[in-house]
């Protein structure tokens, strides 16, 4: 005997087009809503490979008609019909792997869309075509998802790059990476209990840390290609935290084949993403020659090139400017893209002839960056 929930999921899954198979005739009203919005959107992509959308297999095609829905509509009826998550993947198939713009064209609909990081990517890749009232929309929605991601990387990047331990300093916070254990059992020698052979630590003692006073500037050199779009998001907020703490001077670059200086937006993640242009060719060794002209101190430096490393000009260029920046003892980084699931994308040949010429190659993430760089400047 066939299973009714895997025959209903089939059906959820295929849509319209296993009509004579699976006949919606056998589903409940919640799951007619469900198939009903599914199609609206999905049966898109199988038009593209030549089916058609009109009626399969008898009348009861016509119910499934995704022209009766509206964009707001089919929002509505996600959100009512799906749980959080399903809505959001739902959500991003639509903008960004199926090409729905009508969903970012329309400020009512922007509005009803959930903020998330998924849609921040559609959106930063979709607002050169935006009209101007869609386009303050998407300003709204991408100050609403930056201020999420600053929310959750602020305090560990500031704690990454709060100085080094300094066993001569107490501090009031508490946290592990301060935590003094050698004080902490000195402290609390006389509360040695014998029967259970430890020591009970009512006197938790923490190192204070030490502040930089030296200058430092840093240089963040971002690749803005459409592969690069999750480690641009993720550059502006980091420039963002840089510029904030004391000594460090913060210089944005962002480049495909032109270059665009940022440094005096690299405050606000918010104009930096709205000022990207994302796509067109890459000339990663025109940008590393004009961030190294920014140079003034070279042994106070450090130069992230944030990339696919995916050159699309001559390397030689490149690579010279990698070692004139080597010789002149610049700290250099050069940050491989990550996926959306934080495994390494990039050129990994390109990334072994730069290590070559002196610059050290990593891919991490956000946090581990903070702590890579607080290493250097410490």
């Amino acid at each position: 005997m066939t299973d009714p929930q895997l025959l209903r999921r089939w059906r959820l899954a295929l849509g319209r087009y296993a009509e004579r198979a699976l006949p919606s005739s056998e589903l409940s009203g919640a799951d007619l809503r469900a198939d009903r919005a599914l199609d609206y959107l999905y049966a898109r992509e199988m038009e593209k490979r030549g089916l058609r959308r009109g009626k399969q297999g008898g009348g009861m095609g016509g119910s499934l008609d995704p022209t009766r829905l509206t964009p707001l509509g089919w929002l509505g009826e996600l959100r009512d019909l799906f749980p959080q998550s399903v809505y959001e993947t739902v959500q991003a198939h639509a903008i960004d792997n199926l090409g729905m713009s009508e969903l970012l064209s329309d400020p009512a609909v922007l509005d009803a869309l959930e903020p998330n990081r998924d849609l921040l990517k559609a959106l930063i890749a979709f607002k050169g075509a935006a009209n101007p009232a869609a386009r303050e929309k998407i300003r709204e929605v991408t100050r609403k998802v930056v201020e999420e991601i600053l929310r959750q990387l602020r305090p560990r990047v500031e704690a990454a790059l709060a100085g080094k331990p300094n066993r001569f300093r107490r501090s009031q916070l508490k946290s592990m990476k301060n935590f003094a254990w050698r004080e902490t059992i000195r402290d609390n020698l006389k509360n040695w209990d014998s029967e259970r052979g430890r020591i009970v630590a009512d006197r938790l003692r923490f190192h204070g840390r030490s502040r930089r006073r030296l200058p430092w500037t840093i240089i963040l050199c971002v690749d803005q290609s459409g592969s690069m779009l999750s480690s641009t998001i993720y550059a502006a907020v980091m420039a963002s935290i840089l510029t904030a703490l004391p000594s460090v001077e913060v210089k944005l670059v962002v480049f495909d084949t032109a270059i665009v200086d940022l440094s005096s937006e690299a405050h606000d993640p918010v104009e930096v993403l709205m000022s990207v242009q994302l796509g067109g060719g890459t000339n990663i060794g025109a940008a590393t020659e004009y961030c190294e002209g920014l140079v003034s101190q070279p042994t106070r430096t450090i130069f992230v090139l944030i990339s696919d490393f995916e050159e699309g000009a001559p390397v030689g260029r490149l690579l010279a400017a990698v070692r004139r920046m080597a010789s002149a003892r610049i700290t250099m980084l050069g940050l491989g893209a990550l996926s959306d699931d934080a495994a390494p994308v990039y050129d990994r040949r390109m990334a072994e002839r730069l290590a070559g010429c002196g610059m050290e190659i990593a891919a991490l993430t956000p946090d581990r960056f903070a702590e890579w760089i607080g290493a250097r400047i410490a």
